[in-house]
């Protein structure tokens, strides 16, 4: 028997430069939509952006700048055209009718990795409601696109299978799935209650920033962790015991710019496993160039899910990755940047790498103190 290799798909990424949007900006946006794409598995092989005032209703890019892009694709035989901002339905049917190609927003995108990665039926079900969520008012577009082609990237889940259903049907599909996932965020609630008198402690943080490696250093199990966005989509939970004193800790789905509103209504009683939690340990990549963008995306999202009056303890991870350059070595970047950050925000910080286990017993010992200080602010009586 002959295997065929499944060919892999390639795509070209669009990016538009706008008054609340740099060039800068742009930039390193589309670099990040280009891991969104390999992490779904798909090759990227050019991007394009353009400078407007605001997107333009029929196309998002001008006119001029889809020819461009149009002659491209067909020249490079390329499979789909990704755009970096969500489009309305009515962008999304102009651009496929002229490029004649796939046409995915980063909202879709977005979606479709999380189809990908979700595991458990919870998951499954939850990524299903934003999916619906998303398709309902592209109905249209999306089935007659699927009667034409099946498969690869944007198409995983619902639509496969669901090719004549019509809004009514779709609307249905959409009342069930919340009923079930309220039932299932009740159970959910209810074993959070259960759990006893510990305090309980979620790591959070940007997609990739290392999350599940902590989990896995400080409560030795064996939780996934790839170098991938979103390897994490199922809350774990690890009872972690310090010095004696034991606390549950919980490694929750990586945040991200421009989250899919669908997404954070799905994945409620996920989000209520940080809002729930006595303390967050923000996971911070601080080798990446961007990270103080990260971390203020991060405690946007904090503050929208209504966690943003728990106190956190910041963890600045991958300090291996950090590299000397001719302005400043690694350790006075580090030193300074200890400084600046204690200064500023008057907040407890670590500086670690989880990977190579680099000042983890420092991490754990001031994980120790503030868990053990909350620990005799609820249970005065109750001495470790």
């Amino acid at each position: 028997m002959i295997e065929t290799k499944k060919r892999i798909e390639s795509c070209v990424l669009v990016g538009l430069i706008t008054e609340e949007q740099t060039k800068n900006e742009v930039k390193e946006y589309l670099e990040e939509l280009a891991f969104l794409v390999k992490t779904a598995g798909v090759i990227p092989q050019k991007t394009f952006f353009q400078s407007l005032q605001k997107p333009h209703v029929k196309h998002f890019v001008g006119s001029g700048k889809l020819d461009e892009i149009k002659q491209y694709v067909e020249e490079s035989e390329i499979d789909l055209v990704v755009f970096d901002d969500e489009l309305s339905p009515t962008q999304l049917r102009n651009i496929e009718k002229i490029l004649n190609r796939k046409i995915l927003d980063r909202t879709h995108l977005i979606l479709d990795i999380f189809a990908l990665r979700a595991k458990t039926a919870y998951a499954k079900t939850q990524v299903e409601l934003a999916q619906y969520q998303y398709l309902l008012p592209r109905l249209t577009r999306m089935w007659t696109h699927l009667e034409r082609q099946r498969g690869g990237i944007g198409l995983r889940g619902p639509g496969e299978t669901e090719i004549e259903t019509d809004r009514r049907i779709i609307r249905d599909k959409i009342s069930k799935l919340k009923k079930q996932l309220e039932k299932i965020d009740s159970q959910m609630s209810l074993q959070r209650k259960n759990r006893g008198a510990l305090i309980r402690v979620a790591l959070v943080g940007y997609t990739n920033a290392g999350k599940s490696t902590i989990m896995n250093m400080l409560s030795k199990s064996d939780v996934l962790a790839e170098n991938k966005l979103f390897a994490t989509l199922d809350t774990t939970v690890r009872k972690v015991v310090i010095n004696n004193l034991p606390f549950l800790l919980s490694d929750t789905v990586g945040f991200i710019r421009k989250l899919p509103h669908q997404l954070v209504e799905s994945f409620k009683s996920t989000l209520d496993e940080t809002r729930e939690s006595d303390l967050l340990i923000h996971v911070v990549d601080v080798s990446h160039p961007n990270y103080e963008k990260q971390i203020e995306v991060v405690q946007n999202t904090l503050l929208e899910i209504g966690a943003g009056n728990i106190p956190v303890l910041m963890v600045f991870n991958k300090i291996d990755a950090i590299s000397d350059n001719d302005v400043i070595n690694k350790e006075v970047f580090l030193e300074q940047l200890e400084d600046m950050w204690i200064a500023r925000k008057n907040m407890p910080a670590v500086f670690t790498s989880a990977k190579y286990s680099i000042n983890t017993d420092y991490f754990r010992d001031e994980l120790f103190k503030i868990v053990k200080e909350l620990h005799f602010e609820r249970y005065p009586y109750n001495r470790v």
